[in-house]
């Protein structure tokens, strides 16, 4: 079965360097699968709250993860840093999607890609509201 190539480093409006840790190789000595989610969602989350104003811990908007996925091409392995593309694709009303490719240093080809859905809600009532004006200006940058 054949699948369409990876996106090119030149697809991401952004990037974010980050290091491997001891615990995020597993017993085939590469970074495990999970670990993608975290490094996506770390990226995504530095970028919002430094360019968009998020504020997680006190915000009245916060944004629930709806939908992810992930391909894999390469593998990865500690001792090594990352660097994550972020790109987001145009805003919604109360929703956004991210792309992301994960890369070794200085590589062409990406390791890996995925993608997840934030909808952001009220931080009280869980239920969608309007992207705050600093944050949708930051993922307008983004896309």
């Amino acid at each position: 079965m054949s699948r369409p190539p990876l996106r090119p480093r030149s697809h991401y409006a952004l990037f974010r360097r980050l290091t491997t840790r001891w615990a995020d190789n597993d017993v085939y000595g590469h970074v495990n699968n999970t670990v993608h989610y975290a490094w996506y969602d770390t990226t995504v989350n530095t970028c919002l709250v430094e360019q968009g104003g998020l504020d997680i811990t006190e915000g009245a908007v916060i944004g629930l993860v709806v939908e992810s996925g992930c391909r894999y091409a390469r593998p990865l392995a500690f001792p090594g840093d990352v660097e994550i593309g972020l790109k987001a694709c145009p805003p919604g009303t109360s929703s956004v999607r991210y792309e992301l490719g994960v890369f070794a240093p200085g590589a062409a080809d990406a390791a890996a890609e995925g993608y997840f859905v934030h909808v952001f809600v009220d931080r009280a009532t869980r239920r969608p509201v309007a992207i705050p004006p600093e944050l949708f200006r930051a993922l307008e940058r983004l896309a």
